[in-house]
């Protein structure tokens, strides 16, 4: 079954150039080209039942009929069924074509239903004349990933062919397990997918649910498990410099510091001190909640490669959040002895010539920057940690650039993964298998819960003289400015606004500005003073998402609340309740709510813990967003879905393990169907 697809019928060179496009290379290609969906064509809608976005069929006789010119030339034809009535809608159309559609005419039209001028219409339908006894089709029609100039009617009648060659596809995985679990061998999966029998339970397709369904995606996750465990194999081989130490420089740390490190934080710091003193590569994530500490496990991390002789890299996505960490990192380092170097894109030629140098020279011990680290330009002496902040933020190759920095006569430097968006341990089991995961599950003492409510934006009067109130106790409060847009300067703009209409209504407050576009040394003034309490209201845009640590600030009002993600609420709502004042976050949206920002805010004032945030935020949004892997095309299964088949998760972690136990020739084939040797996301080598 790897013969080539040009073995079809009908596939010449043109063809297959456009199937190449789709990964379509072999008849097998073909066959795991699977549908994204289905269109029900198996009953007629009345069409005085149908609704704007409804898809199916409606069957009618042709009332009337014309050509017009509104701007354009068209065609629309009036079509009624005695329960309402539809217009159809061609901008393209034959003179054989117009013709056919005069009054009287009786049509069974497919197509998906939009408002128009004279009420719903139907634009460039699929339809065909019938008599009164014709019957509808009797089964769902599949609707395949399709590109240009491939049209579903070849790609059906492709598949149609790869069908009749079915019996030849060896099937991989170990015996004995689909039947324990009720599924179906592959053979027949793979034809009720692409061909759904007359009798199917139309529901359970349509929802994903039937289990010709669950076989496949049973066997993607499988293959997508086995390819992970493969990549952390070939990372266990590799070598790595030994990072082992007596934490001198760590003591002299936590001596200094005005706390105790929370028992979590404590854990996590021993679990990436055992790893670092193998000789392999460390490869581990590290969650932790808002506030939890991440910041300064990372630095006890740093502070081992230092000791042991080595240089550590910080990376982070986002020039805010790389700042905020290197203010964060010098501050704790530099009274040790030890240099932290500072690499942005927005350097100047000079400044960026002395950082490049102190790196390169190894005088510069950790270096603090963004996607600049890994420009060709930059050189470590002997990297052997590399930290990178919000990974799923990164692709791949990103990643792999700044390791490679780090290979020094074939040896790779240790990985820490961080990230304040927690993630739930369903997505954990199949994003990130690939990596050892340790969680700080414990806020710092003295934390208060933060109390939350949703307001109308018709109510700001009351939340501005709010602001007033918290002020007048010795509190310090946070107006945070949102835009869907992605542009600084229109974020701006808003946050600008903002601070005029604040500064009037509060003549008597020193109120403050900070956003992305000011210069770096007057939004570092800005933020000291807020931190020193010479400001008492600090307009921002969401660049203080993270990072930002004033405990007297008790109160946040965050504009727009509507127009943000349910991770990027709570990281803002992260920035009080830091103190041991309670702290209220005042979510100010513009009514009417959509029902997905009605569940958001919902979900906000029902819980403070962000990995119940997380879930809820899964179960809204999909795994792609929430790892950010939908721009970057990653993680795009083809027929499981996480969320739906996560009842298998246990299971296809025991059918992988067995696998590369007792039928390791069976595990390339597997990957090698499902994969077509495309690199996954989760790679981090």
């Amino acid at each position: 079954m790897t013969e080539s697809v040009t073995v079809l019928k009908g596939v010449g060179p043109k063809l297959a150039e456009k199937l190449e496009r789709l990964g379509i290379r072999s008849v097998t290609d073909l066959l795991f080209h699977l549908p994204l969906r289905y269109q029900d064509r198996t009953r007629v809608i009345p069409m005085g039942s149908l609704r704007p976005g409804d898809e199916g069929v409606v069957e009618g006789v042709v009332e009337h009929a014309e050509v017009v010119y509104r701007g354009r030339r068209m065609l629309l034809a009036r079509l009624a069924d005695g329960t309402g009535s539809v217009t159809l809608r061609f901008f393209h159309f034959s003179t054989a074509q117009q013709q056919g559609l005069v009054r009287g005419v009786r049509l069974r039209c497919f197509g998906e239903a939009r408002r128009g001028q004279a009420g719903l219409e139907f634009v460039h339908p699929e339809y065909r004349s019938v008599n009164d006894g014709s019957t509808v089709d009797d089964t769902l029609t599949p609707i395949y990933p399709a590109t240009e100039g491939l049209h579903q009617l070849s790609l059906r009648r492709l598949t149609d062919d790869a069908l009749a060659r079915l019996d030849r596809l060896p099937d991989w995985l170990p015996p004995g397990v689909l039947a324990g679990a009720g599924l179906p061998d592959l053979e027949s999966a793979l034809r009720t997918v692409h061909r759904p029998p007359p009798d199917i339970p139309v529901a359970a397709l349509l929802d994903g649910r039937h289990p010709a369904q669950r076989r496949l995606a049973f066997e993607e996750l499988v293959a997508h498990h086995l390819s992970l465990a493969r990549l952390r194999a070939r990372t266990a081989r590799e070598p790595a410099p030994p990072v082992a130490v007596e934490g001198v420089l760590l003591k002299q740390l936590t001596d200094r510091l005005p706390f105790s490190l929370t028992g979590a934080q404590q854990r996590v710091i021993r679990e990436l001190a055992a790893d670092m003193a193998r000789p392999h590569p460390m490869l581990r994530l590290v969650q932790g909640d808002v506030g939890a500490g991440k910041t300064l496990v990372a630095v006890a991390a740093c502070l081992n490669a230092v000791e042991a002789g080595y240089q550590a890299a910080v990376m982070a996505p986002t020039e805010i959040l790389a700042e905020q960490h290197f203010h964060n990192f010098r501050e704790q380092l530099e009274p040790l002895g030890v240099r932290v170097a500072w690499l942005s894109g927005k350097l100047t030629a000079k400044a960026r010539r002395e950082a490049l140098a102190d790196v390169a020279g190894g005088r510069a011990r950790v270096a603090v920057g963004t996607h600049a680290l890994f420009q060709g330009d930059v050189a470590f002496d002997n990297l052997a940690l590399v930290v990178i902040d919000e990974q799923h933020r990164f692709g791949v190759h990103q990643r792999m650039a700044l390791r490679e920095k780090g290979n020094r006569d074939g040896r790779l430097p240790h990985q820490l993964i961080m990230t304040a968006t927690p993630i739930p341990r369903t997505l954990a089991m199949t994003a990130y298998a690939d990596l050892d995961a340790s969680v700080i599950d414990e806020l710092p003492p003295g934390r208060t819960p933060v109390r939350t409510v949703a307001v109308s934006d018709a109510r700001r009067a009351e939340v501005v003289e709010r602001i007033s109130a918290a002020v007048a106790e010795g509190r310090q409060a946070y107006w945070v400015c949102t835009l869907i847009e992605e542009s600084e300067a229109l974020q701006a703009q808003a946050a600008e606004d903002a601070f005029a209409s604040l500064t009037d209504a509060l003549p008597h407050l020193s109120v403050g500005l900070v956003h992305g576009r000011m210069k770096p040394k007057d939004k570092e003034s800005v933020m000291a003073r807020f931190k020193s309490g010479g400001i008492q209201l600090l307009v921002a845009t969401t660049v203080i998402e993270v990072g930002v640590d004033v405990p007297n600030a008790s109160l946040m009002i965050i504009e727009n609340a509507e127009r943000l993600g349910l991770a990027q609420l709570h990281q803002l709502r992260g920035r009080v309740g830091r103190g041991t004042t309670e702290s209220s976050c005042v979510l100010l949206y513009r009514p009417p709510l959509s029902d997905i920002a009605r569940k958001r805010l919902d979900a906000l004032r029902a819980t403070t813990d962000g990995f119940e945030i997380a879930r809820i935020d899964l179960d809204l949004r999909g795994p792609g967003e929430v790892l950010g892997t939908r721009q970057t095309g990653t993680m795009q299964f083809r027929i499981a879905d996480i969320l739906r088949d996560q009842d298998m998760l246990d299971s296809v972690k025991r059918t992988a393990r067995s696998l590369l136990d007792r039928y390791p020739e069976h595990v390339d084939p597997l990957i090698e169907r499902w994969l077509s040797g495309s690199e996954e996301y989760g790679r981090v080598g």
